[in-house]
């Protein structure tokens, strides 16, 4: 790897680390009634989407880049965007996951073809370890807006997010 890659990898990771923070920081302080109240026709929670970001985050960095996930820490019944797990362990689930992409990231040059393929159209478009990692922040950043939206309606609170 050289320091070229290192420069683009350790921007990447900045700008990630920071939708991440973001999706915390919006939920940060609602308790367990805000966190698994749907508040769109659509159904889903916060807390439904924390843990979907997890799932997202072991997906592309685990099955996709590497070829392999380590195993879920409860059984695969996942109900996209609600959960029934408490939020203690969703977020314990989110960080660990973040965990394994960061060292995912630290260990493979961002040029590595992934090992997995992800179902086309986005399979076809996903080449190396670089367009892993800018989905990545474009699947948190949008996430974060969502998140931003409900916390709105839940309490009224506004501009949240790692300062």
């Amino acid at each position: 790897m050289d320091r070229m890659d290192d420069g683009e990898k350790n921007t990447l990771l900045m700008f990630l680390e920071a939708q991440r923070a973001s999706v915390l920081a919006i939920v940060d302080g609602l308790d367990t009634e805000a966190l698994t109240t749907p508040v769109l026709p659509s159904g889903w929670t916060p807390l439904g989407l924390v843990e979907h970001l997890g799932h997202a985050e072991r997906h592309w960095f685990q099955e996709i880049a590497t070829g392999s996930a380590e195993p879920l820490p409860w059984p695969d019944d996942h109900t996209p965007l609600i959960t029934s797990r408490p939020p203690s362990a969703v977020f314990a689930f989110y960080r660990t996951q973040c965990e394994h992409s960061n060292a995912i990231l630290a260990s493979m040059p961002l040029s590595t073809p992934p090992r997995g393929r992800h179902p086309d159209p986005l399979g076809e478009e996903i080449t190396d370890l670089r367009r892993i990692v800018l989905h990545m922040i474009e699947e948190t950043a949008r996430h974060a807006g969502h998140l931003d939206i409900v916390r709105e309606l839940l309490d009224g609170k506004t501009g949240l997010g790692p300062r």
